[in-house]
Formats: structure tokens, sequence, C-alpha cells
């Protein structure tokens, strides 16, 4: 196998460690968050651009955590000059795109917003993967100082910084997924969102059968490579969009964003099937096989909390168990449920 260039620490042409470097920070399709902020603001006060954003490059898209002077929050990658930012180790400038061959004929630079000047420094995980770019740009041609860049590059790597610390804060130490306290705190945020864009929201409850069996069986350090391979499964098999939190234990948990209860269902067997397909070896030289059960449980009212949803989901995973294992069963929406919301 063909080994990853890698120049200084930053790794190149390895896009599945990429995205899953990307995808482990969670914050994809995120709302507004100060720190993000401030440092778009601090890029557009000092080097006087009427552009500029933190950049996160997807599969297929650029997304935006934070911006300036711009009026969407994303586009097409095939057309981000970030896309050919994280192509290189060192930060990327054009001086004037109107007359780069890379460039020319690009739509944002023949049209909205312009583009003609660009300056773009990678956001370069701890693990050397280049997961976006912060960036600065003019509607004008312009030679951006060394000074310039070089508070870039520092403001970048406030960005990775900050989104280490997001990390840390609201992620499982085991599985680098959500905590549970973070992820409720997000769900009950996305419920508002929800309700305030009419969106529609789903999640998925799942643990892991008999999961003490194999505790007991072949020990705790071999159950906690169980329990990162469900987890390893899951986020092969979900969008990026998707929220995986950690309850405790082997329970955890699947937001669905901007998802109806059908697409939602489709997701979460999936990860089921992803999940059933995971052959490990024990220690004593054992095959175990791998499943979960799943409950999953849809927004059918704004008014509804997080813990209403986990409610709602337990009690569908809870007939999931009872009805043979690895299996997946939705939640009864009902009056004797929730006599409420009838």
């Amino acid at each position: 196998m063909k080994e990853t260039p890698v120049l200084g620490r930053v790794k190149l042409n390895d896009e599945p460690g990429r995205l899953a470097a990307l995808y482990r920070y969670q914050v994809l399709d995120t709302g507004p968050e100060r720190p993000f902020e401030t440092v778009v603001s601090l890029i557009e006060d000092l080097l006087e651009t009427p552009i500029c954003a933190v950049n996160l490059l997807d599969a297929d898209r650029q997304w935006f955590k934070a911006r300036r002077g711009l009026d969407v929050c994303e586009t097409a990658r095939e057309i981000a000059f970030c896309s050919q930012a994280i192509e290189q180790a060192e930060p990327l400038i054009v001086p004037d795109a109107a007359a780069d061959p890379r460039f020319a004929e690009n739509s944002m630079v023949t049209g909205e917003p312009h583009i003609r000047a660009y300056a773009g420094v990678p956001l370069v995980s701890p693990d050397g993967y280049q997961i976006g770019t912060l960036c600065a740009i003019d509607t004008k041609p312009r030679d951006f100082a060394e000074h310039e860049i070089k508070l870039l590059t520092k403001c970048a790597k406030l960005v990775v910084d900050e989104l280490e610390l997001r990390l840390q804060a609201g992620t499982d130490e085991l599985t680098g997924v959500m905590s549970r306290r973070y992820w409720m705190m997000t769900v009950q945020e996305e419920i508002q969102r929800a309700a305030r864009n009419a969106n529609l929201l789903s999640i998925a409850m799942f643990d892991i059968d008999k999961f003490k069996r194999i505790n007991d069986t072949y020990g705790h350090a071999f159950g906690d490579l169980v329990i990162k391979s469900v987890v390893n499964a899951c986020l092969e098999h979900v969008r990026a969009g998707s929220k995986l939190g950690r309850l405790g234990g082997e329970e955890f948990v699947l937001l669905f964003t901007e998802c109806a209860l059908d697409q939602a269902v489709v997701a979460a067997e999936r990860c089921r099937r992803a999940i059933e397909d995971i052959r490990l070896t024990a220690p004593n030289g054992d095959e175990v096989r791998v499943t979960a059960s799943f409950g999953v449980a849809p927004l059918f009212s704004y008014s509804l909390s997080s813990d209403d949803l986990i409610e709602l989901a337990d009690r569908a995973l809870y007939r999931a168990k009872h009805a043979g294992r690895n299996r997946l069963e939705v939640g009864q929406v009902a009056a004797n449920i929730y006599p409420d919301s009838a």
C-alpha cells in the first residue's frame, strides 16, 4: 500500500483520513459560536478584507463555521479555493484570481462574491490532517504582506485549538463521540432551531446486545474494543450532520437533524447492519460477533424536550430487546405515552 505523503506533520492525499479527522469534531452544520465569530471579526478588522471565513471542507461541499461578507453558509467543494489550499502544506496566496489560470473561470471569481485576492491558511488537526482553512478574501487584486499571512496562521491555530477544546469538553473519553451532557444540550438546541425553521428531527437510541456477557467472558479491555468498533461502524454509515453521543456504558444515541422519521429509520438500519457485520477476535482466539438493538423516535411536537425524545426512543428500544434483539423498533407516538400531545 502506498504510504501517505507527509510534509512536516501535515498528511496529504489521504482523503478518508482527512474526513475522519473533520467528522471527529462533530462541528458541521452547528450554529454560530463566539470564539469562531471573534476570529473572523479580528481578521476582518486587521486585514481590512470584505470577506473572511472559517471554512471546513466536507466530502462534496465547503461549509462556513463563521463568515463575514458571504450570504451563503456553504458552496459546492468543486468551486472552493479552500479545496486547493488543503492540497499543499503552506498557505495558498492568490494575488489576482482573474489572472490565475487555476481560478480565472471560477464562478466565484466571474460572479458573486467576485473574488480577486485570496489568502487561505490550512486548519491542521493535531494528527496532521487539513480539515479546512481560515481565509481572507478581497474583491480587488492585492498582495498579502508577510505579517498578514503570519497573523492568519496564528489565528488558524486558535481555530484548531478551539475545536480541540470544544471536543475535549463535550466528548466521551473512550470513544471520542459526544458525552451525554453535551449531546443532550445539543439536542435541546436543535429542537429549538427545528421549531424556528419548521424542520424535522429524529433520534435513534441503541445499545449493544448482551454486552455484560462480553465483558464478563473476555474482560473489560476487550469490551472497550467492542464499544469503539461499534462507534466506528456507526460513524461510517451516517451523514456528516448526524450527532452520535454515548449515554453511558454500552448505550448510545444518534441525532438526525432535518430528517424525517422514515429517513432516520433507514440511517439507523444502516448502522444496525454495519454493527452486525463486526467480527472481532477475543484474547482467547474466539471470533466474537456483535449486534445492537435500536429504538427510533421522531420529534412530533416542538414542545418536547430532549428527555421526552429519549423516553420515546427508550420505549422503542425496550420493545426491540424483548422482540429478540438485533432489530429496530419505532417509537409509538400515542396519547397513552404523552397524554398532553393528544
